[in-house]
């Protein structure tokens, strides 16, 4: 395999490289060819004995992961590294479409599942989702323009002026955070707010939200009627 030096295009300031582990020929191809027409450096490899064994994080910035590959399989790649404390996002690329075969790879430690055929417009999406996800929950500070958000120390600034939030508006706030500019349906939100316990109700995520428009501005947030919020870059 080749060294994993060249660095891509980026999501904002961030340079993008993507490490691509996938053993059919024409998808193979496509996908590079698809990665570099976004401006994203890639690396292709078609069997798992290729792919290093270790990993520079600062190198890759998401995997793409078929799960059958002709020399073991896709899970057994991602389970070593996971054991191993890798953290860089990993999508797995599969034509198994079953429900059980979507949960075993989130829960042996994939970011995300796409089924086979899908739209190249989706995937790169996906990847940038996956990319922002992760390097925002790995830094000590998120910033959002004039919004500061410490996520580790509960503490969230505006202007450079603290805001005073409630435990649950700041973890409301946190939820929309991890992905700015993407909609976060509401029974997400009940979910994840209560995450021990039964669902928050509709009702008081609205209250919540209201509340946190007043701290941070009524601009900040947008409602998707019927669906949910997206925290406004």
């Amino acid at each position: 395999m080749a060294n994993l030096k060249a660095r891509g295009a980026s999501i904002g300031t961030w340079p993008l490289h993507v490490l691509i582990v996938e053993d059919d020929l024409a998808l193979g191809r496509a996908l590079l060819h698809a990665l570099k027409a976004e401006g994203i450096t890639s690396e292709w490899v078609r069997r798992s004995v290729d792919v290093p064994h270790v990993i520079d994080p600062s190198l890759v910035d998401c995997i793409l992961l078929d799960l059958s590959l002709p020399d073991g399989a896709g899970s057994e790649l991602l389970a070593c590294w996971r054991d191993a404390g890798l953290a860089i996002p990993v999508i797995i690329i599969t034509a198994r479409s079953a429900l059980e075969e979507r949960l075993a790879g989130f829960d042996g430690g994939a970011d995300d599942f796409l089924v086979k055929p899908f739209a190249v417009p989706e995937l790169i999406a996906r990847i940038r989702a996956v990319v922002r996800r992760a390097r925002r929950q790995a830094s000590d500070v998120w910033m959002f323009g004039e919004l500061r958000i410490e996520p580790k120390t509960y503490r969230v600034q505006l202007s450079g002026e603290p805001v005073d939030l409630s435990l649950r508006e700041f973890r409301l706030l946190l939820e929309l955070a991890r992905e700015p500019g993407t909609v976060v349906a509401k029974n997400v939100l009940a979910q994840r707010l209560e995450p021990l316990g039964d669902p928050l109700g509709f009702a008081a995520i609205e209250v919540h939200v209201s509340n946190l428009r007043k701290r941070i501005g009524g601009e900040r947030i947008r409602t998707v009627r019927g669906v949910g919020y997206v925290l406004v870059l």
